[in-house]
């Protein structure tokens, strides 16, 4: 092996060394050991050999991030990356560009086992037959974000940051986002006076760019369109108001809640961090009149888009409200409740909160959820509540990246 640079000492941001890399861990980093310490590795795949050049120490030096800079080694699953702006120093946004898209959702799928088995005491062999599951609407893993926040510099262009960097990279071009966004020519545009840029295309070609901060109320209106098997929705939103960002997600996301939780004609069910009410709406239809949903959100963007759909059904209902506050009420009162659906933010719903869902009793819990760790962690808790992992699936709804979305059913013991 070559031996160690001293550039400011061995451990040193600048250092290089050379590693032999391991296996893939959560947050789109693998892991390798250099006398004696871990290094958490980006840019690289398992079973190769690479230059690592050192980004940052973490804790007390126990451990190092470092970027692979040079491939000494290659894996068979390595590709080049199709975007000039991947790799070390370049746009944050892709981590996983060198990797085959297959290889993507297979180290994926790993992580997702790691986590809740290491998090959440779920046993291996639950998990044996989980894969990450392909979502329509992407290009092999490109062209698929409908919804793209930039960052701008001092001298007011626009553009994406470097990985857990403040600097501005100025580009033209963003091959995960679609046509469409790149179009706006949002992406390089000038936008002096503005901190930040989001640029939104909907299902019907329109596409809205609102530069932050903004004094203006009316930043105009999104349409999504949803369509699952016979079942269908259209949502008129604020741009600004959450929805996915793959084109395909949304009806994958609804479908799997569905097929998990089997509503009923007459069921009682709860939409939890319900932005819109994307799960709210299709539960339902699928509930009835004899039925009820309540949705509860807190931003009140999101649920101006559920209010303009629920004045025409009766049986459901949204509030603006803390998750945590408003189901207060709902136990206090012994509330009768079938379903419940939750789709957290990335840190996940917490302990007390998946402590209250378990005392409510619900006969199945559907939890949507973009970080893996986050839903562990939830899942050990409401298992010391009464209820266990039924089923979980897992979906590339963020193709070139090492997020994965997954949804969980939750029964009682």
């Amino acid at each position: 092996m070559a031996q160690d640079s001293d550039v400011g000492g061995a451990d040193a941001p600048g250092a290089e060394f050379d590693l032999d890399v391991g296996a893939i861990a959560h947050g789109g980093h693998c892991v390798g050991r250099h006398e004696g310490r871990v290094v958490f590795v980006r840019h690289a795949l398992p079973g190769e050999q690479v230059r690592a050049r050192v980004t940052k120490t973490g804790s007390g030096k126990r451990f190092l991030f470092a970027d692979a800079v040079a491939i000494l080694r290659a894996s068979p699953e390595r590709v080049d990356p199709p975007c000039r702006y991947a790799g070390p120093g370049g746009c944050g946004g892709c981590d996983f560009q060198h990797v085959s898209v297959a290889e993507q959702r297979r180290l994926k799928a790993q992580v997702v086992r790691e986590q809740l088995q290491r998090l959440g005491s779920v046993s291996a062999a639950s998990l044996e037959g989980l894969v990450v599951e392909p979502v329509a609407g992407d290009r092999d893993g490109l062209r698929w974000r409908t919804r793209l926040s930039l960052a701008v510099d001092r001298q007011g262009r626009a553009g994406l940051h470097p990985y857990h960097s403040h600097e501005v990279l100025p580009m033209q071009d963003c091959l995960i986002a679609t046509e469409a966004v790149v179009g706006s020519g949002a992406l390089g545009g000038q936008f002096p006076g503005a901190r930040g840029v989001d640029v939104v295309a909907d299902d019907e070609g329109r596409v809205v760019v609102v530069p932050h901060p903004t004094k203006r109320r009316d930043v105009g209106v999104v349409r999504q369109h949803v369509v699952v098997g016979g079942w269908s929705a259209v949502f008129d939103m604020d741009p600004r108001a959450f929805w996915q960002v793959h084109p395909g997600a949304a009806a994958a996301l609804v479908g799997a809640v569905l097929e998990g939780l089997a509503p009923q004609v007459g069921d009682r069910a709860l939409d939890l961090y319900a932005g819109v009410g994307l799960f709210g709406r299709a539960l339902a239809d699928r509930v009835g009149p004899g039925g009820a949903v309540l949705m509860i959100e807190s931003d009140p963007r999101a649920v101006a888009g559920a209010t303009a759909w629920v004045q025409d059904v009766e049986h459901a209902e949204v509030r603006v409200d803390r998750v945590d506050r408003a189901l207060a009420p709902l136990v206090a009162g012994g509330d009768r409740v079938d379903l419940v659906v939750l789709d957290p933010p990335r840190s996940g719903a917490g302990v007390e909160l998946m402590r209250v869902l378990a005392g409510l009793r619900p006969r199945a819990i559907a939890y949507v959820a973009c970080d893996p760790a986050a839903l562990a962690r939830d899942l050990a808790a409401v298992g010391e509540a009464g209820y266990r992992l039924e089923s979980v699936r897992a979906f590339d709804q963020f193709p070139m990246t090492h997020h994965v979305e997954c949804v969980a059913l939750l029964t009682p013991c």
